[in-house]
């Protein structure tokens, strides 16, 4: 389901967990959908009773990555993963980190991949004072939407399509 909002996210996590279910977060772009991104979002929804996927808005990915991403609009990428039978919740967020959005929603677990590190995530404290837990998930080597534009730049980069 995508969520209209924050706000509307945060009501709906906290009736479910207020009836004992073990909400899981995570964030990112998700331009380039590829199977890193599956594996870890199936992983993630193993944790729990419900997967909640923050998605950064267009905006928000041109300050992170600059002018040329993202390739897939924002509505596109929230589609795409609002259709994997392992997210039940979608939305999308302005900030550069979700931080705002983890300190509304106080998920039970918020995770991130393996090539992150818990002292590293900004959010990390904020979970932990809210009594959650944080934990870094597996990481498909080699696999990653930079990888796969990297590739298309080389094998197509001066034909034409």
């Amino acid at each position: 389901m995508i969520v209209s909002s924050i706000s509307e996210l945060a009501a709906i996590v906290s009736d479910r967990q207020n009836a004992g279910e073990k909400m899981v977060f995570t964030n990112g772009v998700f331009d380039l959908l590829h199977v890193g991104h599956l594996r870890y979002l199936a992983e993630a929804r193993a944790l729990g009773d419900a997967l909640i996927v923050a998605v950064n808005s267009d905006e928000s990915v041109h300050r992170i990555k600059g002018p040329l991403r993202p390739l897939i609009a924002e509505d596109e990428r929230a589609e795409l993963l609002n259709c994997l039978r392992f997210v039940d919740y979608v939305v999308l967020f302005d900030t550069n980190t979700p931080v705002p959005v983890v300190e509304e929603v106080k998920p039970a677990i918020y995770v991130k991949g393996g090539d992150y590190k818990i002292e590293a995530l900004p959010e990390t404290p904020i979970v932990e004072a809210y009594g959650g837990e944080v934990r870094i998930l597996s990481f498909t080597p080699g696999r990653s939407s930079t990888n796969l534009l990297e590739v298309i730049v080389t094998r197509y980069g001066q034909e034409k399509a």
